[in-house]
């Protein structure tokens, strides 16, 4: 009889085991999906700069190709 104990124990052992690599898989997928969606946040935080920084290089762009106007001259 013994020895069935330790089978048991044995069996215990590796599916108690089984079922930390289960949950840590899924914490481990909770967590990517964590990360994918800052990542995506990030994407938009960005494309959001860009628009305005386009939008200012078109502005400075403007104002550096308009006519200048004439000075008046120190006498």
């Amino acid at each position: 009889m013994a020895g069935l104990e330790l089978a048991e124990v044995i069996l215990a052992v590796i599916i108690g085991t089984l079922a930390a690599i289960v949950y840590s898989l899924r914490v481990l997928i909770l967590l990517e999906r964590r990360v994918a969606s800052m990542e995506m946040n990030i994407q938009k935080m960005t494309s959001r700069v860009l628009k305005e920084e386009m939008v200012i290089e078109r502005i400075i762009k403007k104002k550096r190709a308009s006519p200048k106007k004439s000075r008046k001259r120190k006498r």
